[in-house]
Parts: structure tokens; C-alpha cells; sequence
């Protein structure tokens, strides 16, 4: 059976302010200890073993920390997402990188996860120095590209209601859309990418905050979009990964001050059927794994190509 991945980006709740200049994020506010037992709870339903991409200075706080365990105790990999979330790591200095990778891996086996083998830069953050300093610490993959298109009317829809500049270029530009949609090795370090899967072709978007978006207008709507999707995958061979998040899972009430994100009007167990749907329906056509093991398996077919990073 073709192979497909799930993975987690365990984005805290003031994780999301930061980004969205609210200064209530300094308070770092927590919706944790509600997110991880629910979306646990589902993955052991449906019998799955995922990733999880952990923010360093979560796993330093109790109630991450605690994440981290159970997330390890139920047999999932924990893999590094930064040390504090800023999805602008494009601006940082070749030191200041290694640094941020550093503390985060120190921070996750501290928390009692095996030192991180994958990376994923926040908001889809990846640079040239970025990817050297991963292979030079023996990391196996990145999945920090999202080979789509609407990098820009994403990041003009979240400034609608941000409350600074802070987001930046945030989710790149246009020039995403010629990324690749399958994974690859980069020329020069020979890290393999996981791309976050876009819809073959369209290269729109499938994970959770735009299903949710097509949800809200329709629940069939929504269906029938990842429906399609699949389809597409299975037609032009495109081995999925699909990222979720733990607002996939959360209601509003959840998550206060996150009134801006997609989806937040709909209420958690609603959202937490909609994600079970999904996996069963990706687990009709795929065997379903983690990141790391994703990449394992394909390890000996995944080309290398001269893949320049695109804005």
C-alpha cells in the first residue's frame, strides 16, 4: 500500500499572538493541556503513529513538558520546531539559527523525547544556512515548504486584523507555487524535504485551517475538496503529508484571542469529527505514518535536485 504522513505542529496559543502582534502573548497564554489529550485521543482511534513538531520553549513549560511525554509515550515521533516560534528565521543570522536549533533540541530531551532527526521552520520559514546547520547536526529531513500560490493572500487575509507589522513576509510569495509538491533531496547537504502536501495541479492548501474555512461554508464542501485532493494524489503519484494543528481540535472558547484565526466559530468535537473523517478517509487509500518514517521509506527514491528556494 502507497505510504502517506501526519504531523503536528504543536503551535501554543501565544505562539499565535506573537505572530499576530497581540501583546496579551507575552502572558504566554496555553491551550496544551486541552489540545494534546484530544488530538492523542483521536490519533489512538485511529490507530496512528504521527509527528509531532514541538516549540523548544514550550517543552521548557510544565504543561509542555508534559505533552512531550505523553506525545513520546504514545509512540510518536517529537521532532524540532524552533525554540520560539518566530516564522521569520529567514532573518536570522547563520549563529543566531544554530543557536535557536540548539536550544530547542536541549529543551525537547529534557522533556524526555529523543534528540529531533526533523525540522520544520515556523510559517514555512527555511533558508540556504538553515538547511547546512540541520545536516551538520545530523538531522535526516525538513518539512518547512508549502509549494502553493497563495502565500500572500494568506498573509493579507491574517493582517486584516494583526496588530503590528510583526508577520512580515510571512508564508512567502507567489514564487512558491514552482516548489516541488513530492519530496526531494537539497543539492549540496542531501537533506531531505518533505513538502506539506498542496492539491496536485492546483496547488491549493488540503490541511486543517482550509478545510475548516470550507467547512464553515459547507460541511459537503469540505469533503468533497480533500476528497478531490486524494484523488489527485493517487493520480499523479503524489505520496500525501498532512499537517494539522491543535486549533484543528479547539473551539474558540479554547483559544481566547484567536477570533481572527479560519475556523474558530466552529466547535471542538465538530472539528474533532471533521479531523477523524479525514484520516479515515486518507487511511482508505494510504498507510498512514509519521514524518520521519515517512521519509525513511521513500529514503532510496527521493532525487536530488538543484531546487533553489523560492520567495
Amino acid at each position: 500500500m502507497r505510504t502517506a504522513s501526519v504531523s503536528l505542529d504543536l503551535d501554543n496559543l501565544w505562539a499565535y499572538l506573537k505572530t499576530h502582534g497581540d501583546p496579551e502573548w507575552e502572558r504566554r497564554p496555553s491551550f496544551l493541556s486541552a489540545a494534546v489529550p484530544r488530538l492523542l485521543e483521536v490519533f489512538g482511534e485511529h490507530r496512528l503513529t504521527t509527528t509531532v513538531f514541538v516549540v523548544g520553549a514550550d517543552a521548557e513549560r510544565d504543561d509542555g513538558a508534559q505533552a512531550v511525554r505523553d506525545v513520546v509515550a504514545a509512540g510518536h515521533e517529537v521532532a524540532n520546531h524552533s525554540w520560539g516560534h518566530e516564522p521569520w528565521l529567514h532573518r536570522y543570522s547563520r549563529s543566531e539559527l544554530e543557536a535557536e536549533l540548539v536550544r530547542a533540541e536541549d529543551a525537547l530531551v529534557a522533556a524526555g523525547a529523543p534528540r529531533p532527526v526533523g525540522f520544520r521552520g515556523p510559517g514555512y520559514s527555511v533558508t540556504p544556512a538553515l538547511l547546512e546547520i540541520l545536516a551538520s547536526r545530523g538531522y535526516r529531513y525538513d518539512a518547512s515548504t508549502l509549494p502553493t500560490w497563495i502565500g500572500p493572500l494568506a498573509r493579507a487575509y491574517h493582517n486584516r486584523t494583526a496588530r503590528s507589522d510583526a508577520s512580515g513576509d510571512l508564508f512567502g510569495g507567489f514564487g512558491k507555487v514552482f516548489s516541488p509538491n513530492k519530496p526531494f533531496r537539497w543539492h549540496g547537504t542531501g537533506l531531505a524535504e518533505l513538502p506539506v502536501t498542496t492539491m496536485p495541479l492546483l496547488r491549493v492548501p488540503i490541511h486543517g485551517a482550509y478545510l475548516l474555512q470550507l467547512h464553515q461554508i459547507s460541511p459537503r464542501l469540505a469533503r468533497g475538496y480533500f476528497r478531490a485532493a486524494l484523488r489527485l494524489c493517487l493520480l499523479t503519484g503524489t505520496a500525501p503529508s498532512l499537517l494539522l494543528h491543535p486549533t484543528d481540535v479547539l473551539s474558540g472558547a479554547e483559544a481566547p484571542g484567536m477570533e481572527f484565526f479560519p475556523g474558530m466559530s466552529v466547535p471542538g468535537a465538530e472539528k474533532a469529527a471533521l479531523l477523524g473523517w479525514v484520516l479515515s478517509v486518507l487511511r482508505q487509500h494510504f498507510d498512514v505514518v509519521g514524518t520521519g518514517a515517512h521519509v525513511a521509506r521513500l529514503s532510496e527514491l527521493i532525487p536530488q535536485r538543484r531546487t533553489e528556494l523560492c520567495g
